[in-house]
This record gives C-alpha cells, structure tokens and sequence, in this order.
C-alpha cells in the first residue's frame, strides 16, 4: 500500500517546500542586515566620542596671554614675550602662494576631501600599529588640524584623534573651503608667541603678511611640522632645507612654475634682526618672573621700560662669544657677563654664549667658587681693621690647624707690603690677615657689599671657598667704583599697560642709598687694585688711558676662573669655565676672563664717557686722635686666630 501523505493546516493538501533565495536577494539581504547594524555601531561610535566634545559655539572667541614688550634705556625693543594675536587677514589680499604653500606641505587634496583623507588616515594607521610605544602618527588634513586649535588639545591618544575626525567633518559641513583655509591662517601657531599668519610675519619678517615673499611663505609653511624645530631663528639650516621640500612640492602641485622656485632660492631670507639675533634672552628670562611679582599676572598687553643699554649688550655678547670659542683648547666651555653703573643699574646682561642652546643662566643662577675674587673682602675688612696698603707682611709658609696653603707659583716673597700682595695675588698673606681680622667679619664686611650667598667661615674662604654667583660679585664690587655706596642690582624702570597706565615705577620704589665703605679704606682699596691691572695679574684686561681697577680669580684645580673690575660708577664682572664644574687647561682669571673683560670695555668705555673712580684720590687726613685710635686698632685684631676643620679647597688654589 502507497505511503498516505499527511494533510496540511486546514484539511488541504501537503506544504511545497520555500524556494531558496537567489544569490542577489542573499547579496541584498545580508547588506541590509550589515548596513543597520553598521549605522548602529556607527551612532554608538560617535556618541561616546562626541559625549565631551568642546563648545563649538565660541569658534571666533580668541582668548590668549598677554603680551610683554621689553624696552632697553633708549626706548628700543629687546624682545615680546607671551602670546601676540594679529587682526585675521583677508585670504583674498594675501599672495596667492601663501595659502598654496600650506596646501602643498600640508594637504595637497585639500579641495577634494570631506574634512580627512582616508588614505592618509590608513598610511598613519599602519605606522602606529607598527610602532607601538610612541606618539601616534600624523596625516592629519588641514581641516583636522585646524579642528585640534580650536578645540581640542595638543594630546596624541585615539580618542582625541576620533573626535578630531567628528569636528572636522562637522567644519567641512558648515564651512567653505576658502573660509576654512582663512580660519587656519589666521589661528595656526607658529612659535615665538605668535597665532596666526599675520602675527607670525609681523615677529619673523616685521612686515604685513600680504608683503610676504615665496621664500618667507615657504619657511613659515615649513614649520608648521615643528614651530620650534624649524624655526628660521633657532634652525636657520633644517628651517632652509624645510622650505625647499615645500617649494618642491608646490612646483609638484603646479602652484608655481620651476623658474618661480629657482628664483625664490636666489632670494634672501631676512629675519626681524629683534628676533635673529636673540639679544638679551637671558636678561629678559630674568625679568619675567620679576615682572609678575611687582604687578601680578598681566591681564593687558604691558610695556617695560629697563635699564639695558643694547649697544653695550651687543658688545658684551660678541666678547663672551669670541673670546670662549678662542679658548675651547683649553677647555673652556662657557662664560657670563654683567655690568652695572654705579646705581646699580644694569648695562649688559650675558647668562651664556648660545641661548638657543642652553637657557641655563648663569649670572644669576650659577653658583661658582669665587677664588681669589674674594680676597678684596679681605682686604677691606684689614683696611677698615687699621691696615694700610704700606703695612708690611711676611710671604712664607702657614699652617692653621691641619692645613697650609701654598702660593701658585710654590715660591715666596719674603718681606712685602699689602699692596704687593694684593696685586700679586699672595694666598699665603691673604689666608694670615683673614685669620688675623676674623673670618666673620670678612664674611659680614662681604654680605655688607652686596654678597647674598651663605659664606662658610672656615681659613680657606680667604682663598675664595665661597660659592657665589656673578650677579652678586658685580653688585659687591659696585661700592669699590661709586664712592662706597651700597648698589643693589636692578633692571625694571617702569611698567606700564600698553595704553600707557603706569603699574610701576622705580624711581617711587626705589631704596635709598647708604654708604658702606668709608675712608681711608675706599681709597686704599682703589690704590691697591689698580695696580692689579696696571702691573700685576689682571694687566691683561688693562685699558689704555683709562682709571681702572679689579681684580681676578681662579679656583682649585681651574675649575672656575673671574675678572671682576670697575671703572668711575661702572663696574663688569665676567666667569668663564664648564657647567659641569670639571677643570679647565689652566686657565686663570688673568687670562680668557681678562682679556673679555677688555675686548668688551674697549668697546664699552667711549660710549659710557666715565671719570676717574670717586673715592680714589688720597683722602683729608682724619683729625690726630682718630689716627691714634686706628692704630690701637691694628694692633689687636678683632676676631682670635681660628684653628679651622680641613678645608674644601685644594690648598694649590690659584691666585689669579
């Protein structure tokens, strides 16, 4: 019997099997399923990315730091610090291969892409996948970066890189290509403080950035891969081979023509001599935190007026410069430079020979060993104690405690005066009549003079164990050149708003001066370190036809090595050495910082047009009963002989 078929749903007969779907419905079928669940992944994509995006209705809201201009005595620009802003430039009045030289360095597909370019996407992708450890890769549109100024910050992760892609298409959906492009120039940094490419042609080529060269737009196109690293001020070489890729590709694009790049290569590049050469960087340093302290944080532009006179800083940076290159075989590697009027004022100001390379100051913050630099504290205090420079002293051999210091040259003199062992820089004399008037009150005659550093009061500081910086040598040395007058260094004359409100003024907040060396004591000191320079072993830094004193200093094993002298109400202190602290070839005080000191007060002392140093010509003879008593003075020193622990310094401390 035939198999009975069961009947379907409804009595009727049995169901004919679904006829499968075809290879097309299978295509569009599972395309829809893609496709949905695709848009789903997509909104819940953007939608944790986009959850913190930034406000973007502040789009023209440009908020910045104010700008500080530094003025020098005359009324010249030193330099501007902090954020400078230009009003936005009009695309349509710029040369047409300025915006085009972006484009050609930056985003060649500029005017064909929706905001990013997948392929540039997919190249970086690659690289970061490759390289895991570090920053991620750009390939970043025009578009996409003008989206990370103006909203998000400079931070390399994949969630800033996901939302950087959100707020560019957004921008490309609202914005025009061109309004783009002008949104990008006018707020792109370029380093130096300067937003936007009008601010940045104003600081690199002081001129409108509708006056822009091909060369100067090319440079400025450049460093948009590294304002710092391709600055044609800090980078003048890796500035200039940036801008010829850039000139390359824009004749790639067909932005220019061969003959218009060959022609922007015979073109020189002239940067703002204010930035070019860098002048006073370690001086302005120093004022920006003094600045914010005697105004507060500025919330306008501000002018201040300061005391420098850039000739004379000019001529101080050329000296350093030269004078430690002539040296390096000797194992100098860097010096520091500064000079004061008698006021205190500051005239010049070199915290190193290469601010691009090393920001390191070292006038103000270098503490160094002050050698035989130190003696004239000594020396004053034996002045003011009853001394004169005729005293005679004995140049032999001493020992206190378990230490004996030994002169340079090994040998001694004998029978000298205090001048003679001044001027010869005799430690032997210096360390006895240190111990004779008392360490302390060497010590306190020095924090008298200007020296603010903690001074140790063990025998050697006679010798110069004392670390102190040459802001501090320069301001203690002061009152030897303006009549014995305490001189406390200072820079800032007046700060005002850029609309012309005074915040400071140091002729109101100014000290009063006090007297901190009298005489006779001004005046034998004077005595016996001119003939440091006229004879003995500052020669070197002698001057010609001028009054000049100081004195030099070299420490243990040449590691540190000064010049500090002065003129009538002028006085320049200079260090060289390494800022390692390791030794030198023998270099001493009489030697490279001298012959700086010269080469720079050669051209420092016709401009200044000085007298003779007041204080130096023989004083009144103080009444008889006065005399009487500065000799029962010099007979009993103020301080018992010290018997001192070992001591920091190698007792072959230089004299120079």
């Amino acid at each position: 019997m035939a198999n009975a078929q069961s009947p379907g749903p409804g009595g009727h007969g049995p169901r004919a099997p679904r006829p499968g779907r075809s290879p097309l419905q299978k295509f569009i079928y599972w395309s829809l399923v893609v496709g949905v669940w695709g848009v789903i992944f997509l909104v819940a994509f953007f939608a944790v990315f986009a959850i913190d995006l930034p406000d973007t209705s502040k789009l023209y809201q440009v908020k910045r730091q104010p700008s500080v201009t530094y003025l020098d005595r005359s009324g010249a620009v030193i330099s501007v610090r902090g954020s400078q802003y230009a009003p936005p430039v009009d695309l349509d009045k710029l040369p047409p291969y300025v915006p085009e030289a972006f484009i050609a360095i930056e985003d060649r597909w500029f005017y064909y892409h929706f905001g990013f370019n997948p392929w540039g996407m997919a190249r970086s992708a690659f690289y970061d996948l490759t390289h895991h450890g570090g920053p991620l890769r750009g390939g970043s549109t025009i578009t996409q970066q003008l989206a990370r100024n103006l909203f998000l910050t400079p931070s390399q992760t994949f969630r800033r890189k996901i939302q950087e892609l959100i707020l560019a298409v957004w921008l490309e959906a609202k914005f025009s290509k061109k309004q783009i492009l002008e949104l990008y120039l006018n707020r792109v940094y370029f380093g130096a403080g300067a937003y936007g490419i009008e601010a940045a042609s104003e600081r690199y080529f002081n001129k409108p950035a509708s006056q822009l060269t091909l060369g100067e737009a090319a440079l400025l196109a450049g460093m948009m891969k590294g304002p710092s690293r391709y600055s044609p001020v800090a980078a003048t070489d890796r500035a200039a081979r940036r801008a010829t890729i850039v000139l390359d590709e824009m004749v790639r694009i067909h932005a220019i023509t061969p003959q218009q790049r060959d022609a922007a290569f015979q073109q020189k590049v002239r940067v703002n001599p204010v930035l070019a050469n860098q002048r006073a960087q370690y001086f302005t340093d120093w004022l920006d935190d003094q600045v914010r302290q005697l105004v507060g944080e500025p919330t306008e532009d501000l002018v201040v007026e300061t005391t420098l006179d850039l000739p004379l800083q000019t001529a101080a940076e050329q000296s350093l410069q030269k004078d430690v290159a002539g040296a390096v075989k000797q194992g100098v590697e860097q010096g520091a430079l500064i000079s004061l009027d008698g006021e205190g004022r500051i005239r010049a100001y070199v915290g190193g020979t290469n601010y691009l390379q090393t920001q390191f100051d070292r006038v103000s913050m270098a503490r160094r060993q002050a050698g035989s630099a130190f003696k004239p504290f000594v020396y004053l205090t034996a002045m003011e104690s009853g001394r004169t420079p005729d005293t005679p002293v004995v140049d032999e051999p001493i020992t206190i405690g378990n230490w004996t210091p030994r002169n340079y040259t090994g040998r001694y003199l004998g029978p000298i005066t205090l001048e003679t062992a001044l001027k010869e820089s005799i430690n032997t004399v210096a360390v006895r009549l240190a111990n004779e008037v008392g360490t302390s009150n060497v010590a306190a005659t020095a924090r008298r003079l200007g020296i603010t550093s903690p001074i140790q009061l063990d025998p050697s500081m006679a010798l110069g164990a004392v670390e102190v910086s040459p802001l501090e040598m320069a301001q203690a040395y002061d009152p030897f050149a303006n009549g014995g007058y305490f001189a406390k260094a200072w820079a800032i004359e007046r700060i005002r708003t850029a609309s012309g409100k005074v915040l400071y003024d140091h002729s109101v907040a100014g000290d009063p001066r006090r007297q901190v060396i009298g005489q006779p004591a001004l005046y034998y000191m004077i005595k016996m370190m001119r003939q440091v320079v006229a004879s003995g072993t500052g020669v070197r830094a002698n001057v010609p036809g001028y009054d000049l004193a100081g004195k030099t200093g070299t420490t243990s094993d040449y590691r540190d090595a000064w010049f500090v002298g002065y003129t009538g109400g002028f006085v320049t202190a200079v260090w060289v050495g390494k800022d390692d602290n390791t030794p030198m070839r023998r270099v001493t005080g009489g030697t490279v910082p001298a012959a700086i000191w010269h080469d720079y007060m050669t051209e420092a002392l016709p401009r200044l047009k000085v007298q003779a140093i007041p204080g130096g010509e023989p004083p009144t003879p103080p009444p008889t009963d006065v005399i009487g008593n500065l000799i029962n003075g010099a007979q009993q020193p103020t301080q018992a002989p010290v018997q001192a622990p070992q001591p920091q310094t190698d007792p072959n401390t230089p004299p120079y």
